[in-house]
């Protein structure tokens, strides 16, 4: 019996032991993913004056890397942000005429492929599927106001570096391009919308 006990807490240490190596040998940058972000967000909206205004934005997203050998990278992920970006125009369609857009939640779906350069640094690009919530709201200069709120689909670019600051743990930083189409049905006011982001990250592996 003592004999059993002892080779089963052995067996126990030794699977103790392990499980770090195993988790220290997997390939780098490989796995599922979560992470939270941050950033800045300019929005803008080709109205004819060019207009665009500054915010941030902050969320959260999910996502799963496989190594296809060598130091190449295919993703997936997905994402969930909020923003506080609000833009004001004037002298639209008639002087005298003023618009605020302001930005909601933004979804986002895609994948991404990355290049190891180092085994704590890889590179990528990342394109997908973006749908934001804006709310329009049009003074036509006689006291008359309109407003309304649409969710838009768009596609996004990006690019980015994401640095291993332990086996599990990462930081990252990114740029994108969004475009989303136009606002409708907001009276005269019916802007072209697109977004600049930049992301800062952090995240962890499992």
């Amino acid at each position: 019996m003592r004999k059993l006990v002892i080779a089963t807490a052995a067996a126990a240490m030794g699977a103790a032991l392990a499980t770090p190596a195993l988790a220290q040998s997997q390939a780098p940058f490989s796995g599922p993913r979560v992470e939270v972000l941050a950033g800045w967000d300019h929005l803008n909206a080709h109205d004819g004056n060019g207009s665009g205004r500054d915010g941030l934005t902050y969320g959260g997203a999910i996502g799963y890397d496989a190594n296809l050998g060598g130091s190449t990278i295919l993703g997936i992920e997905g994402e969930i942000d909020g923003s506080t970006t609000k833009a004001h125009f004037y002298d639209i369609v008639n002087t005298g005429d003023a618009a605020r857009l302001k930005a909601g939640r933004d979804l986002y779906v895609g994948g991404r492929l990355g290049y190891v350069v180092s085994p704590r640094a890889m590179i990528y690009a990342k394109a997908g599927y973006t749908n934001a919530r804006f709310n329009a709201r049009y003074f036509d200069g006689t006291a008359t106001t309109f407003e309304d709120s649409q969710n838009l689909g768009g596609y996004r670019l990006g690019a980015g570096v994401e640095y291993n600051v332990t086996p599990t743990a990462y930081i990252k930083g990114e740029y994108r391009y969004s475009h989303y189409g136009h606002i409708d049905g907001v009276d005269n006011y019916d802007p072209n919308l697109d977004r600049h982001q930049i992301m800062a990250g952090v995240g962890m592996r499992f």
